[in-house]
């Protein structure tokens, strides 16, 4: 069964969304060289909890932090800490999860650390750019693998655009949203269209593609957590939680309006 959101708990994810948003613009305020992955979860898990929201990551299965950090060649997972201190050149995808009055928000962007070399630019701006094709395609009535291909069509574009070969993580994926942070429908970064359970208004998904500028293939290290690729080669991952509604796809971890 995947969960239907009233229009009153939707809005309700939107705050939650909103104290997402503001955590991570502040994680990205303070990204340079010399602060460590460590630092970066303070301002997150401070943030949130000025908020009066709880960080949805820290304690899920375990899992000791705010914020994933995960640095170069690592994908998705990585646990912040003291010891990992940013350098020039790196780049640096953060994923965070509030919940607030009971309902969750997740989100995640990719920062360079300095400047951003072209291919990882390159890599950023596809795998954004994916994200935004799949929540153009979130829309009642559209089939779940609708959102998949959407994914793969734009990854594809973007990789013929730059001239890139850009490999698209299978083992993880996108994710239905609401009264918990993980929840019924997985959605996959790839697909056929067609497939799949019809989206519903009250549905909510987190939308999040992770490239990389090399293999598919991934590893999960030693501390049960952290995701690299096998090759070396680097990562991007982005992230909104996204809710179906009569008028079309409602970000609702986007920043607020200035």
């Amino acid at each position: 069964m995947i969960e239907i959101k009233s229009p009153g708990e939707l809005e309700a994810m939107r705050a939650a969304g909103i104290v997402v948003a503001r955590a991570l613009g502040n994680v990205q305020a303070a990204v340079k060289a010399g602060v460590s992955t460590a630092e970066l979860d303070e301002i997150a898990e401070q943030t949130i909890r000025d908020a009066g929201a709880v960080p949805s990551f820290k304690g899920y299965h375990g899992f000791p932090a705010s914020i994933c950090a995960s640095v170069n060649e690592q994908i998705v997972h990585g646990i912040p800490a003291p010891t990992q201190v940013l350098a020039d050149g790196d780049i640096i995808s953060v994923d965070c999860g509030a919940i607030l009055d009971d309902w969750h928000g997740d989100s995640a962007m990719t920062f360079a650390v300095g400047e951003f070399s072209a291919a990882d630019a390159d890599l950023s701006a596809a795998t954004r750019a994916s994200m935004e094709a799949g929540i153009a395609a979130t829309v009642a009535g559209a089939k779940l693998y609708d959102v998949s291909h959407a994914i793969e069509t734009a990854t594809r574009a973007a990789a013929e655009a730059h001239g890139r070969s850009y490999g698209i993580v299978r083992e993880y994926g996108g994710h239905g949203i609401g009264s918990s942070m993980h929840m019924d429908p997985f959605l996959p970064n790839y697909g056929k269209p067609g497939r799949g359970p019809r989206l519903r208004p009250g549905m909510a998904i987190a939308i999040e593609p992770m490239l990389t500028l090399g293999t598919e293939e991934t590893l999960e290290l030693e501390d049960g957590w952290t995701v690299v690729t096998t090759d070396g080669s680097r990562a991007a991952h982005w992230e909104h939680t996204v809710a179906i509604t009569e008028d079309g796809p409602w970000v609702l971890t986007a920043p607020e309006a200035s």
